[in-house]
């Protein structure tokens, strides 16, 4: 086995040096038999790094708030996949780069070399809040009120690393569209912000609760406007409550969207008022001039020049090129096929980009690049240049640019084969119906499971992987949804279960919709009112034959892109985390969490030392209850249970619930902390005096399941 070789971080910032160094040395002990397997792998989650289908290897995720890079960096994140992985980039629909097929000993200089390029991997996966989303046109959306990069850029900083996230019963997926037609799906998202203009102060519409997966809800309007420089405090203290009251034990309920259908959206925003007293900054001002550079715009005397195949870029013209509010530039998106980029193409890409573009790229949820201030003249030299890189398709954000997850070729999870229904699809819809080609009246998206990492569930026409049994073989299969996804107006829509058919089957199922849309719908009818308005019995009705499998050829039992018999291998997902049985080891980590406490405190920032002091009581006491076989689902259970079942043990605390929420209703000085900390300090060590005292008895814990 290679050794996990520490590298040489000495000239990187003491944060990141220091995630470094962690992961390096969690790697050696984990790798040595000093660190539990499920343990390790709850902390190596919060870096990036995920478990893949193929053993031995895994999946890196880096973490790009809004989809920003430049020409650099991409070039960085090319050599970095030819040097430790199979030499491909994977552009995912939260606008990340990841990188499969690493080798766990690998990923300390992965990251080294990320922070180098200006990026990171910190609380890409796992129970943290995601990576941050926005319109790839934000900035120079011609729609947009203002840009909205400043403000995502400024949340992705105030939560990296903060410690009311670092330990979740689910991950947060905020998003920020640039204007009401909503094209970063805000509707289905933790967190979504649509700016507002009031007498003449920024701010935005503020969505909270949307979701999708095996039970979509679209988000609940909280703010019709929210003051541009409350938008971070009111999202920590929102982050608080969830942290506080969502559900840790049963995983598939554990998302914010469930919290609040639990408590009632009322009851939910009066919890967030609730917790103001203990967020540091009430407003928290951000700076609008904090915009991406443009490096070295090229300037509009490009020659004349024909491009290489005239239709072809006529379409292109059409549908990837845009006019920008800045007057005399264009947008121009990218489309890239599965999201996949070889690094010499990439290479390539970053200097076709240099020589006719800004270096601000935006990495889209479409899965393409959207390259920003490109001349007029310019365009057809551009064409050219990714045209000969494979890179110059028309249709992006079109019918015929499908949005698939990896599905079965890399994740665990994945029950079918999404990426190769997606080129069967792309290329029946270039060839049998070329008009949809530059038509964006349905879009199609297809997810490996139910889970919606492709977002089937904001389709027009969505797929997520299944199967069906026959007999005695199992054939693998999708489930058809309809009528979601954003209306031109803005309108968000989740999708319809329809009926389950043989994945082989799907194109007829594609083509049968297409034509009956075309036949049916009114003129000028957007496809969801269409959908919405025949129902979803109709659509059952329409493909009721193909999910008919008393008759079914052998070829229909393979999956595509195989030539023998589906099997279906669903492995364990690690998008929220795993058990852990130790109750010593939980209670080091209360050890820990006053550690960072008191460096917190030195650091000057009372805040965060007093949610490591709260963290740390927590955890303590889940672990004492642990011992006794007391189910911790919630935060604020633990606290209720606790009094019940070691009151009379620990009779200095009279109310230990109202012990620990002082912190809900005390503004964090360092007089109060100081006290608040001292008092943590005493009843972790009390606690672990208690266990010390109990059988060294172990449970499965579903404290580190994400």
């Amino acid at each position: 086995m290679k050794a996990t070789a520490a590298p040489q971080l000495t000239h990187l910032d003491a944060a990141n040096r220091a995630d470094i160094d962690e992961l390096t040395e969690r790697i050696y002990a984990y790798q040595r038999g000093k660190e539990d397997e499920d343990r390790f792998k709850h902390y190596r989650l919060t870096r990036g790094v995920y478990g893949q289908r193929q053993m031995g290897v895994h999946m890196f995720r880096t973490k790009i708030p809004f989809g920003h890079i430049t020409p650099d960096q991409l070039i960085a994140l090319a050599n970095i996949s030819e040097k430790y992985t199979n030499g491909r980039l994977h552009i995912t629909t939260r606008q990340n780069v990841q990188l499969h097929y690493v080798k766990l000993n690998d990923s300390p200089a992965i990251w080294k070399e990320l922070v180098e390029a200006g990026m990171t991997a910190r609380e890409a996966c796992g129970n943290t809040v995601r990576n941050l989303t926005a319109s790839p046109l934000a900035g120079v959306d011609p729609e947009e009120l203002f840009d909205v990069s400043p403000y995502v850029y400024a949340t992705f900083d105030y939560f990296l690393r903060n410690p009311i996230c670092q330990e979740m019963g689910r991950k947060i997926k905020p998003a920020f569209s640039s204007s009401d037609r909503d094209s970063a799906f805000t509707y289905f998202h933790d967190f979504g912000f649509i700016p507002r203009i009031k007498d003449g102060k920024r701010g935005f519409k503020v969505v909270v609760g949307g979701g999708l997966g095996a039970v979509s809800m679209v988000a609940h309007t909280a703010f019709e406007f929210l003051p541009a420089d409350q938008i971070i405090p009111f999202q920590e203290a929102a982050i608080r409550v969830f942290d506080r009251y969502g559900e840790r034990e049963k995983r598939m309920k554990a998302r914010m969207k469930f919290l609040i259908k639990d408590l009632g959206f009322e009851r939910f925003m009066e919890l967030i008022h609730e917790e103001w007293p203990a967020i540091a900054n009430k407003t928290y001002e951000i700076d609008p001039s904090l915009v991406p550079q443009l490096g070295q715009v090229p300037a509009d005397n490009f020659p004349p020049v024909e491009p290489v195949d005239a239709s072809v870029y006529a379409e292109w013209i059409k549908t990837n090129v845009l006019e920008q509010k800045q007057g005399g530039y264009r947008a121009v998106a990218i489309r890239i096929p599965l999201g996949n980029l070889e690094a010499e193409q990439a290479r390539l890409l970053a200097g076709v980009i240099r020589t006719h573009a800004s270096d601000d790229i935006r990495l889209s949820v479409q899965q393409g690049m959207v390259l920003r201030y490109v001349p007029p003249t310019a365009l057809p030299h551009l064409f050219n240049a990714l045209y000969a890189l494979d890179l110059g398709l028309p249709g992006y954000d079109t019918t015929a640019d499908i949005t698939a997850c990896p599905g079965t070729d890399t994740c665990a999870l994945g029950v079918t084969n999404s990426t190769g229904l997606a080129q069967v699809l792309e290329a029946m819809v270039r060839d049998e119906f070329p008009e949809m080609v530059t038509e964006n009246d349905i879009r199609i998206k297809i997810s490996g499971c139910m889970n919606a990492c492709g977002q089937h569930m904001a389709a027009n026409i969505g797929f997520h992987g299944s199967s069906i049994r026959v007999g005695d073989r199992i054939a693998p299969a999708m489930q058809v949804v309809v009528g979601g996804g954003i209306a031109p107006d803005g309108r968000g829509f989740i999708a319809q279960k329809v009926i389950k058919v043989p994945t082989r089957r799907v194109p007829e199922a594609v083509r049968i919709l297409f034509l009956d849309y075309k036949d049916q719908a009114h003129e000028g009818e957007y496809y969801n009112d269409y959908a919405e308005r025949q129902g979803k019995r109709y659509f059952y009705g329409l493909l009721k034959h193909l999910g008919d499998t008393s008759e079914i050829a052998d070829e229909e039992f393979y999956d595509w892109g195989q030539d023998e018999d589906y099997k279906q291998e669903i492995g364990v997902g690690e998008c929220a985390g795993v058990s852990l049985d130790v109750i010593g080891a939980i209670l080091n980590d209360s050890s820990n969490k006053l550690i960072a406490a008191g460096r917190s405190l030195e650091g000057g920032a009372p805040a965060d030392a007093g949610y490591h002091a709260y963290s740390a009581m927590v955890t303590a006491a889940k672990a004492l209850l642990l011992a006794e076989d007391v189910k911790c689902n919630t935060h604020i259970g633990i606290l209720g249970d606790f009094q019940e079942h070691f009151g009379a043990r620990f009779p200095e605390i009279t109310d230990f619930k109202n012990y620990v929420l002082r912190i809900k209703n005390t503004e964090p000085t360092t007089e109060f902390v100081s006290t608040y900390l001292a008092d943590a300090r005493a009843f972790v060590s009390k606690a672990i005096a208690t266990r010390e005292r109990q059988l060294d008895k172990q449970v499965v814990s579903e404290y580190y399941k994400a």
